[in-house]
């Protein structure tokens, strides 16, 4: 055995994440993974050094619902793993692909108190679909084969992989490492066809039918087939939050204006790839009807019948893309007759009608040139300026809830948000693994982040990352000096500083925080605006002279402003609540 034959775990790592075919790393390093990460580089994987071990898991995932191949992240041992918890758990319940490596203290010092000992792989075994230690610097690709396979196929999740210090720069004769090809591509599985034939015959005669087109559309790539299905149909559809642009957003079939009621009111519900969870009310009363039928499609054979009884639902596993054909080919052979669903029924007629009166109060509450401004009055600003096809990502309570309504979708995956865990501090990892997927993959388009102040916070450092690898986002902060609801200047200076931990109330922040400061301070471009004009100045400097630096656009709006009144909370309690 020669030196030249010889091969260290770093490297071995790094090529067998290569030949997987993955292309992004986030992650921090240190003790005992920096030579990892320069490995990484070597190999020819983009690393992106962040701030925050938890946002560089959020940006990992972003890139893996994006591209459908698991993002990395690289964290040191101990603190630095337990920090991807929370991403790990998001990527998780949102069902996308994502790779966690962890440096561990050395196998022989295990047990003994070594720097930073964590049971690492136990610790993330509740939020993974897989978590394992390779034993040698041979297993390594093997784990890594296995953990690809299993984050993509099936339900999306993440997967953890824990490296032993002393594997790191151990090595081992380059003959003695078995290398594994790529993972193919998740099966198509088809759903079984009978059901497919009495799935279409429920929805064909039912009165008041509704499409739910769920992010797993998005994922599937099966807007083509989504799209073609609901124009032979005709019928209503409603999309999740991120859904959003698997149809457009403005097609005359969407009914997004008027959720409450489409919920409420249907009788047979198709949902592909959205489940009965907290974002559609389980399925149950009062938000929808108690006899209301559903129609499931969703890859997760555990999921159908979710939350509801068995009896009322009608269940097909499958890959959302193929069995959507299914439905599609049924219907063209045996619907005649059946579709489209008339767009002069009394459903469809109950439907515009509330689309147009949703749609009316919220144009006059964006046609306001109150001051301080409302959400309406700003976001509505930034939706007439910005580019029809911009990559949005979202996060806070009303600057997410009302931007879902106002920032239009056109194309599937260009809207990143909260999503089904409802985490906030999203925002940043996001837009950076936007903005670098589109680097790639679509040069020209524009990553807009649309942040509550309250969200932009528990990430905001990463404005240092954005400008040290200058990626061109633009983010538009809604400052309301709160969370969800803050305190004016005048308020807030009543209150002695002394007596703040009594009297200020929990939801407030700093009143007129310039947020926008810390964007300048790194070098990137930053606005503070009050009025409408001042917003459109700024956005109109922000997509011209400063298309292709980061920008902040600190917001001011009212603290007291709120949602237009809504019909239900938005979170559904029992009722002994």
């Amino acid at each position: 055995m020669t030196e030249e034959n010889l091969i260290d775990g770093a490297a071995v790592l790094s090529r067998a994440l290569v030949d997987q075919g993955l292309e992004y790393v986030f992650g921090i390093v240190g003790y005992p993974v920096i030579e990892v990460g320069v490995a990484m580089q070597v190999a020819g994987l983009k690393f992106i050094a962040m701030r925050n071990e938890q946002a560089a898991c959020y940006a990992a995932q972003a890139v893996g619902y994006l591209t459908g191949k698991p993002g990395v992240v690289l964290v040191v041992s101990g603190p630095g793993l337990l920090h991807t918890l929370g991403g790990l758990a998001n990527a998780t319940v949102n069902a996308w692909p994502l790779l966690v490596i962890g440096g561990s203290s050395d196998e022989d010092q295990e047990g003994m108190g070594a720097f930073q000992e964590w049971p690492q792989v136990e610790s993330a075994r509740l939020y993974t679909k897989f978590s394992a230690r390779p034993p040698t610097i041979q297993h390594i690709p093997f784990f890594v084969e296995k953990a690809v396979r299993i984050s993509t196929h099936g339900r999306p999740g993440a997967c953890y992989l824990d490296i032993a210090g002393d594997l790191v720069n151990t090595t081992v004769d380059e003959s003695s490492v078995r290398f594994f090809p790529k993972v193919g591509p998740p099966p198509k599985t088809l759903a079984e066809t009978f059901q497919v034939q009495k799935a279409l015959e429920v929805l064909a005669h039912a009165e008041r039918p509704l499409v739910i087109v769920g992010k797993g559309a998005a994922y599937a790539h099966a807007e083509k087939e989504v799209r073609q299905f609901l124009e032979l149909t005709g019928l209503p559809f409603l999309p999740t939050p991120m859904g959003k642009g698997v149809m457009p957003d403005n097609h005359p079939q969407c009914v997004i204006a008027a959720r409450s009621r489409a919920l409420l009111q249907a009788d047979v519900i198709l949902l592909l790839g959205a489940r009965l969870n907290w974002i559609l009310h389980f399925g149950k009363p009062p938000r929808y009807a108690p006899t209301a039928k559903f129609i499931q499609v969703d890859i997760c054979q555990e999921e159908l019948s979710n939350n509801i009884g068995s009896d009322r639902v009608i269940g097909l596993a499958g890959d959302l893309q193929v069995v959507t054909q299914q439905f599609l080919d049924v219907a063209r052979s045996s619907g005649r007759g059946q579709w489209p669903y008339s767009s002069s029924t009394p459903w469809w007629q109950s439907l515009r009608s509330k689309v147009k009166d949703n749609e009316a109060k919220s144009a006059a509450l964006a046609r306001s040139t109150e001051v301080p401004m409302n959400y309406y009055a700003a976001i509505s600003k930034v939706q007439a300026m910005i580019p029809r096809d911009s990559l949005i990502v979202s996060e806070g309570a009303n600057t997410m809830d009302i931007g879902r309504t106002i920032l239009l979708n056109h194309s599937p995956r260009h809207r990143l948000d909260a999503g089904t865990f409802g985490t906030m501090g999203v925002g940043m990892g996001f837009g950076i693994a936007a903005a670098l997927v589109a680097q790639d993959r679509w040069p020209g388009k524009r990553v807009v982040c649309l942040e509550g102040d309250s969200a932009f916070g528990f990430s905001g450092m990463e404005v240092e990352t954005i400008c040290r690898y200058k990626l061109p986002i633009l983010i538009v902060v809604i400052n309301n000096n709160g969370i969800a609801m803050g305190l004016d200047r005048e308020i807030w200076d009543l209150i002695p500083v002394a007596d703040r931990p009594n009297r200020l109330m929990p939801t407030a922040l700093m009143p007129d925080a310039r947020y926008d400061q810390v964007m300048t301070a790194f070098g990137g471009v930053g606005f503070r605006v009050t009025t409408p004009s001042e917003l459109e100045d700024a956005l109109r400097l922000s997509l011209s002279k400063h298309a292709h630096q980061p920008v902040l656009i600190n917001v001011m709006v009212s603290p007291h402003a709120q949602r237009k009144q809504q019909d239900f909370d938005w979170l559904t309690r029992s009722s002994k609540l």
